[in-house]
This record gives C-alpha cells, structure tokens and sequence, in this order.
C-alpha cells in the first residue's frame, strides 16, 4: 500500500485505500477495520498525496508534514485529535514551528493528528510523494 492511494472522502469518517472502479463510483477499503465500500461517484474524494499545509513559506505537503510527526513521535502514535485545542496547538507547532497560525485552523491539526494515527496504526512508516518515489528510483 502507497501513501498516494490513500484517499480522504468527505462525508465518511477515516481514511481509506483505493481498490478499484465501479459503476457508481470507487471501491474502497477503510484503514481502520478493513472493510470495504463504495463512495459514490458524487463525494468529494482527496488524495493525501495532493493535500499541503500553509506555513510561513512555501506550502508543505501532507506527506512532509507526516515524516516530521513520525520523527517527532519516534515511529509511535501522535497525541489523540481529542484533545484540547491549546494542546493540539502545542504539539503541533513542536512539529512544523513554521506552520500558518491564521490559516491553519484546529480543525486541520485535529484531522492532521487523526490521519497521522490511522496510517501509523495501519503501518504506515513512510510517507513519500510519487515524485520523490521516482526520483530514488
């Protein structure tokens, strides 16, 4: 399983893995349990590999961003997306000092800090890009 066929879908909780096409959509498999769905063609499906982070510079992509927490948590989970506010604030400028304090809301750090969890817990140790899988290649 690559970094890039993980997909987010909105409207369903949790990451999932591309399997396949269907007639109404895409079949996907949750991370979490390993069950198996159809997100129909109308969801709004993001790959992780196409989502970034605003900082103080240039964006950082998702895949970045996880290979920092990884470092930080030394390859273990991340602190829970249900703590408090300040203290998800906390961490994750431990993380990404640079990140965007007006345009990167709570609600992204939540969700950073959810994703991170499942992928490390479905073991994820990697976190690479299509471009930098090519380039070492």
């Amino acid at each position: 399983m690559e970094f890039k066929d993980i997909l987010a879908i909105s409207g369903m909780p949790g990451l999932y893995k591309y399997v396949a096409h269907s007639t109404r959509g895409i079949i996907v498999e949750s991370l979490a349990d390993g069950r198996r769905s159809n997100a129909s063609a109308t969801s709004r499906v993001s790959a992780l590999s196409e989502i970034s982070m605003f900082t103080e510079g240039e964006d950082i992509a998702l895949a970045e961003v996880f290979t920092r927490m990884y470092a930080y948590t030394e390859g273990k989970q991340a602190i829970s997306h249900k703590e408090s506010a300040d203290k998800l604030k906390a961490e994750f400028e431990a993380v990404l000092p640079e990140y965007d304090k007006e345009r990167v809301h709570v609600s992204d750090i939540k969700k950073a800090f959810s994703w991170f969890n499942i992928l490390v817990g479905a073991g994820f140790t990697e976190f690479k890009l299509p471009e930098e899988e090519q380039a070492q290649e």
